[in-house]
């Protein structure tokens, strides 16, 4: 069953990637001399879980997923394969991703054994100022639907920069032939699914306002059918601009004024469909803003639990911070002893603990030192005083400050013998690199702009700036300004035992992308799942909020204890992520995870499946 699952991802790999059938049917191709679109693509089966060697990948999308494993399999390395994957997700999950948003890669290097990151975030204009979302008129912040569907909420995009990055310095194909499958997505389409159907739905009337979006996702002024057929051919035509004249295109050209275009003068449309309660407001991004533009190469953050070693994002992430800090707070507890619910309990208030301090003190242009104190084990032990085995603390808690070290008197709780929203995507190859990938366009929908010809929506990522400040007399380290990039919860995370690496993992989910790679950590190395047992674990979310944020099936199997340990719930949520992950076991064997049910449920695979 499993071999006859991967031949069919394999062969609509090859079909993706070459236009040719592979060894099993699949439809035909574009006709390439006339440039017009043949029939749909044939859709990968949905694997949530692929055990083998070679390679693997693991992304929220079937399609994505097989693109990926055919450069594997190919001979390209994973930097390859996590290109043209984040590329064709780009077609298949726009209302998550594209060239319009930016995100965070982490690689590992295992010719030199070293761990290196991208920081692809989107970047304010020049002009942007602290009170940028705070209305003029009367002084008050602008409510969040009013700042993102406007064009001040677009920050310089950050992704296809990423891409001609990582392709330049790791590498093996170029960046035109990486795009020549997402290409053949767009152009021959692909079938909508619920999933795909329901964000639109959802962006209804956001869509409406633009004739490009209402065009390209409302055909008939309504949300495709589930079934029918998406294609793209603006997009496919940006992808073979960018593919044969590079990034500038992007960057210097005609594509980016385009998009200082769509900032600059939102193309409302003259006849919206439907009714929306805000202005549509102008944004300064300019062409200097976006030729301007730089990744940056930060060090990861490094952090040490149970003898493992936790490489993740800095800033402007706060994911690497965040999780490390959270889990540091966890082990003197040592979990995998503790009672469940008692282990549910202490997760849940180190999560809020680091949160406080995330809000606090991490931001871009954050100093490595502040990082380095909010990783270290002292700062950790004293935020781990705070948890009281018995009850909850009182939400929001304070965050610590800088100076905090040490317990006296030990840590309460210390083990009791009882027994016990973004898109994301994880490839490993044959050699041992690894590249764990998240990127975004902020809100499901960004901006809700698709600029003008060209095919794609533009983030609203500026709006994870704090419109005000947040930390009363004390400085907050969120706020916008020129050319600052707005703090982002992205957290792309790999995991080393003895200096290789043992899993890797991230999530979309906003902020509580921080506490969905916790928690699966926490399931998998703490609580003894197996990782598809970690991925598909119902989840909950405390970020110093009163209320924890939890899927039903969380509060349904938790919701009593911890209530009686006096935690509160907020109202509960469909869904808390879709992460991807790979565990790299004994004799190279790789295991392949995605999500089995969230977000219509995603895709893993191998190269050389288990026998």
């Amino acid at each position: 069953m499993r071999f006859r699952a991967f031949a069919a991802l394999t062969a609509a790999a090859t079909l993706v990637l070459t236009g040719q059938p592979g060894p099993a049917h699949a439809a035909p191709t574009p006709n390439v001399a006339t440039g017009q679109p043949g029939p749909a693509l044939a859709a990968p089966p949905k694997v949530p879980t692929a055990y083998g060697y070679g390679g693997a990948v693991a992304t929220v999308d079937p399609t994505a997923t097989a693109v990926g494993l055919d450069v594997l399999r190919r001979g390209g390395n994973a930097v390859d394969a996590a290109v043209a994957a984040a590329a064709t997700l780009g077609v298949t999950e726009p209302f998550s991703a594209g060239i319009g948003g930016g995100g965070f890669l982490v690689f590992y290097d295992a010719a030199h054994r070293t761990v290196h990151t991208i920081d692809g975030r989107e970047a304010g204009p020049a002009t942007m100022t602290p009170t940028i979302f705070v209305d003029p008129a009367d002084g008050q912040a602008y409510d969040f639907q009013e700042a993102r569907i406007s064009g001040m909420s677009v920050g310089v995009p950050g992704t296809l920069a990423t891409w001609a990055a990582a392709n330049r310095r790791w590498g093996t194909r170029s960046l035109g032939s990486l795009l020549r499958p997402a290409t053949r997505v767009a152009d021959q389409g692909f079938a909508v699914d619920a999933t795909f159907q329901q964000q639109i739905a959802d962006n209804a009337a956001a869509f409406g306002q633009f004739d490009a979006t209402r065009a390209l996702y409302l055909p008939g002024g309504a949300p495709p059918a589930v079934g029918s057929i998406q294609r793209n051919p603006d997009l496919a035509a940006t992808y073979r601009l960018i593919a044969r004249h590079g990034t500038d295109v992007f960057y210097r050209g005609p594509v980016g004024a385009d998009v200082v275009r769509t900032v600059q003068h939102p193309p409302v449309s003259s006849h919206p469909a439907g009714t929306w309660a805000y202005p549509i407001r102008p944004g300064d991004l300019r062409m200097s803003d976006l030729a301007g533009y730089r990744v940056r190469h930060p060090a990861p953050t490094r952090s040490q639990y149970h003898g493992l070693t936790v490489y993740g994002m800095a800033t402007p992430s706060s994911g690497g911070t965040a999780v490390g800090e959270a889990l540091n707070i966890l082990e003197p507890s040592d979990l995998g002893h503790l009672p469940l619910i008692q282990a549910e309990h202490r997760y849940l208030e180190a999560s809020a603990l680091a949160f406080a301090d995330r809000n606090r003190y991490v931001g871009d242009g954050t100093p490595r030192s502040t990082l380095n104190t909010l990783l270290s084990d002292g700062f950790a032990q004293a935020r781990a005083c705070l948890i009281d085995p018995a009850h909850a603390l009182a939400k929001p808690v304070a965050p610590a400050p800088l100076t905090a070290s040490g317990c006296p008197g030990g840590v309460p709780g210390s083990p009791v013998e009882e027994g016990q929203s973004t898109t994301n995507l994880t490839v490993a190859d044959r050699w041992g690199n690894v590249v764990e990938y998240t990127l975004t366009i902020e809100q499901t929908g960004g901006n809700a702009m698709v600029v003008p010809g060209r095919g794609f929506l533009l983030n609203n990522e500026l709006t994870d700036f704090n419109f005000t400040p947040t930390q009363g007399s004390a400085p907050d380290p969120n706020l916008p300004g020129p050319g600052k990039r707005p703090r982002s919860s992205m957290s792309p995370t790999i995991v080393f035992d003895y200096g290789r690496p043992r899993l890797a993992l991230g999530s979309p989910g906003g902020a509580s992308i921080i506490t969905t790679v916790l928690q699966v950590l926490v399931n998998r190395l703490d609580l003894g799942m197996s990782l598809p047992e970690a991925v598909a674990a119902p989840r909950g979310s405390q970020r110093n909020s009163p209320g924890i944020q939890a899927e039903p099936a969380y509060r349904a199997q938790f919701g009593t204890q911890l209530t009686g340990l006096g935690h509160t719930f907020g109202p509960d949520m469909p869904e808390l992520g879709a992460l991807t992950a790979i565990e790299f076991g004994p004799h190279g064997l790789l295991t392949a995870a995605a999500e089995p049910v969230r977000r219509g449920g995603g895709a893993a695979a191998v190269v050389v499946p288990r026998g």
